[in-house]
């Protein structure tokens, strides 16, 4: 016995986003889908946060450092190289 399907509607862009999304043009949507990590809980700031709590503070002297470097970069004349 086969599986059943069901007609949705969804929005233009999240249309794209499945489109987008497959790993080769003839993967069906619902493969997509089943790919998908659905949440059981809804994200919080204080649950996306929670990671970064044990990260080491960088110094102004990095950050001064980092953006200077930033500045000065430029791109290759040769994109080839």
């Amino acid at each position: 016995m086969g599986m059943g399907s069901k007609n949705i509607s969804i929005s233009e862009d999240a249309y794209l986003r499945l489109r987008r999304a497959r790993r080769h043009p003839n993967e069906s949507f619902s493969e997509v889908i089943r790919r998908g990590h659905w949440d059981d809980e809804a994200s919080t700031a204080r649950a996306w946060l929670e990671p970064f709590g044990s990260v080491p503070e960088v110094s102004e002297a990095v950050l001064d450092e980092l953006e200077a470097n930033q500045k000065a970069d430029r791109p290759p004349k040769d994109k080839w190289s």
